[in-house]
Parts: C-alpha cells; structure tokens; sequence
C-alpha cells in the first residue's frame, strides 16, 4: 500500500526531502475525510458526497477517464450530480466522456457541468487551432511535430468531451444536498480557472493554481499566462483558513498553518519575480539582459513544492515580458529581422563553410556551453536544411542539451529538435499513436 497522499504531503512540506515524485498517477482513490476523495490521475479527480449524488472536481483526461471512474465506482455507486471543470485543459475534461458513458450504463442522465464562462471560448478555440495544438503539445512532449500531417482529423479537444450545462462570471454560490459550494474566478495559468471553497469540510478545490512544481506561467509554446492574479489567487485561498487544500496534480495538504505556509511563499515567490522584471524594464533593460540576469534563489527552487520541473523561472520571465511589454525584445535588427535561412548562409559564408559550424557546435557542445552550441548548430541548419551531417551533429548536440535541463517542457522541446533531425536522416517519425497517447494523457494549453 503506498503512503497515504495527506501523510506523504506533510512528510515532504516539513522535512523539506523529496524522496518520491509528489505527482502520482495511480488511478487509486484514497480518502480524505469523511465524504472527501482523491483519485490520483492526470490530472486528479477530486470527489465530495453531498448526500444528494457526487460532485467531482474534474474529469482527467480522455485517455484515463475510464480507470477514474472504475476507482470511483469501486467507492461509490452514486450517481455523479456534477463535474465541476477547473479549467477547461483537456488533461481535466477530456474524461468527461468516461463520466458520460458510465450515466449511460447505469441509466441515469449526465452528470451536470459547471465551469467559467471562459471554459466555452476555449473550447471554441481548440478546434479552430486543432493542427497547431496538436503540434506544439507533439513537440513539448518530444515527438517530431512534422508528423501532424499524418493525423487527418484527430481532435485536439477529444470526440465527446462535455461542455459546461452552468457558468459564472467572478463568484457563484450554490448548495447541492447538505454542501454548500463557493466557485471563485480567477487567472492564472489559464484565463477561465475556478477555485472552489467548500466551508463544511474547511476544504479547496485550488485546480492548477498549485501543482507541486514552479508555477506553470511560462510555457513557451502556449498561451498568455497571469502571475499577478496567479498570487492574487494564492492569498484568496489562504484567507478562508482551510484545513484541507487540493490541487489537481500533485498532494493534498492538511493544516491550516501548512497550507498557509505553502500559498504564501509560492505568492511571494511570483510576486518577487514579476518585480524584478517591472524594475528592469523600467530601467531600459531588453528581454536579453533581463534574462540572463533576473533569477530565483536555488534555495527556493528546491523546495518540494517549487521545483522547476515542468515550467522554469526562465519562461516565466518571458512570459512577463510579453505581458508587459508585447514581442519586441529591445534588439532593433529583431524588429524586422531576415530570414533565418539569409542569416544562416551569411554565418556559415563567414565562418568559412557549414563544415566549420558544425565542428564549432559539437565543440561547444562538448565544453557544456549548450546555449551556444545549439544557436551555431542552428545556423548551420538554416543554411543547410537538407545536410545530413547538419542533422546528425544536431541531434547530438540537442541530445546533450536535453540531459542538463530540468523542466519538462524544456526537455521536450529538444528531445523533439533531435526527432525532427532524426527525421531528417532517415524519414521516420515516433510511432503517431505512441506520441499521442503521451500528449493526450498529460497535456496543457
């Protein structure tokens, strides 16, 4: 039997050791009070019984939906009142289908679904930009993007996914059986996140506004992020005083001073950062400068709970820019810049041939200066697209990169630089249904 999920939270948060991965997938339920569970999945399910049918804070995503509810079921039998959506990832609705399927079976109508009024939006936006998501998600997990071509209709929002029956704008309120539910706004990673108080258990359903790593607000491949509101969030949630705080991926967290504690240093820490920044563009510093000398103490990243594992301080910092201060990054020739194809021929014209890029990348590489090795090797890519000595350097060079890097979207990002180079030298791509089931289980946008 592995460690209870309230146990396991307490040991790590008070020692400070990570021995294990806080965020489990196991599809197993535990229970958290008395009427209160959580089946661990990606992302979790979060159940209240009301003593009028269940109420469950998201779905998962499509391709675990039907072991949550298996678990579910293995506690309950009864009927699923409501699905409350976080948010609308598909990695938290796209199980609805599950949810749906299993009102079927037991001859009952579908579970009602409460959501933003931004949840819908998104939705919309999904299909519109099926193609792109599918890419950007294939590349953040690793897989060569140039294999969407091969995907014909495949959705990106998945085939059945429930759209919400009931939305707000700020704040609802609303009792179902002897519970009573406080659904709050607010942003953050996403624009249409719902965090809900639950005042007879003393309990928060906190979605993805707390998820065991360094706070998902800079993403590079996906949409604008919010770390003002995201702190903002933070310090709502530790004014109400819960006992017991539940974030969709990640451990539950009992004790109010714990929780208190947890909030505030992952609030101060974004509101550090996003000063830091302001100050700098203030001054006049371009994105350049302000990256490479804006950080967070290591101290703070080695906390259990803030560990840039799957976003960075780095991104973050990017993100922030382009809040404030749109896509120009202070460099004029970026302004208007040539082709990377024209500046890659001009370098490698320079330097004497495409040879001599890539004996300084993989030399560069070798040394550990990554970040220039890459940015040779990528000229040497521009001038030379179809060069297979061109490729095979790469996907060395982004094979070591990949190993330095923590966060997952900067591994993914180059595990996916090194198949496109792969596909390049031998015009095979990842198996299509292997990335996907990858994507589609652990996905973010």
């Amino acid at each position: 039997m592995s460690e209870h999920p309230l146990e396991l939270s307490a040991r790590l948060i008070d020692t400070g050791v990570v021995d294990t991965h806080p965020n489990r997938i196991t599809q197993q339920l535990s229970e958290l009070g008395d009427g209160v569970a959580i089946i661990e999945s990606f992302s979790h399910v979060v159940v209240v019984d009301t003593g009028d049918g269940l109420v469950c804070f998201d779905s998962s995503g499509a391709q675990s939906g039907r072991e949550v509810v298996e678990s579910l079921r293995a506690w309950s039998g009864d009927p699923v009142h409501t699905l409350v959506y976080t948010h609308g990832h598909v990695d938290h609705v796209g199980g609805s289908r599950a949810f749906a399927a299993d009102a079927v079976d037991r001859d009952r109508p579908a579970p009602r679904v409460v959501g933003h009024a931004r949840v819908i939006p998104r939705f919309d936006r999904y299909e519109r930009t099926r193609g792109y998501n599918l890419a950007i998600n294939l590349r953040q997990f690793g897989g060569a993007a140039k294999i969407v071509g091969q995907l014909g209709d495949f959705p990106f929002l998945p085939r059945g996914t429930l759209r919400p029956d009931l939305t707000y704008e700020q704040q609802l309120t609303e009792r179902i059986g002897e519970i009573d539910f406080e659904y709050n706004y607010c942003k953050g990673e996403t624009d249409d996140h719902t965090w809900t108080w639950i005042p007879q258990h003393k309990m928060i359903s906190a979605g993805d506004q707390f998820i065991w790593n360094f706070p998902n607000c800079g993403n590079p491949q996906k949409v604008q992020r919010y770390p003002i509101e995201w702190a903002e969030s933070l310090r709502a949630m530790a004014a109400k005083d819960a006992e017991l705080f539940v974030p969709a991926h990640g451990l539950p967290i009992a004790g109010r001073d714990r929780i208190k504690q947890c909030l505030g240093i992952v609030a101060n820490t974004l509101d550090t950062l996003v000063a830091q920044v302001l100050d700098a563009m203030n001054s006049g510093a371009t994105l350049d400068e302000i990256v490479h000398s804006v950080s967070v103490p290591a101290e703070t990243l080695a906390l259990p709970y803030l560990r840039p594992l799957y976003d960075e301080p780095e991104f973050v910092i990017r993100n922030i820019w382009r809040l404030f201060g749109g896509w120009y990054d202070g460099n004029p020739a970026r302004l208007k810049p040539p082709s990377d194809s024209a500046v890659g021929t001009e370098v490698a014209a320079l330097a004497g041939g495409v040879h001599k890029l890539i004996d300084r990348g993989v030399e560069l590489s070798g040394a550990g200066d990554h970040r220039l090795a890459c940015q040779i090797i990528e000229y040497a890519v521009a001038a030379e697209p179809e060069s297979h000595a061109v490729h095979e350097a790469r996907s060395n060079i982004y094979s070591a990169r990949r190993a330095t890097e923590t966060s997952l979207m900067a591994k993914g990002i180059y595990l996916a630089a090194k198949a496109d180079s792969q596909v390049a030298l031998t015009g095979e791509a990842p198996p299509v249904k292997m990335v996907l089931n990858i994507g589609e289980a652990v996905t973010d946008n």
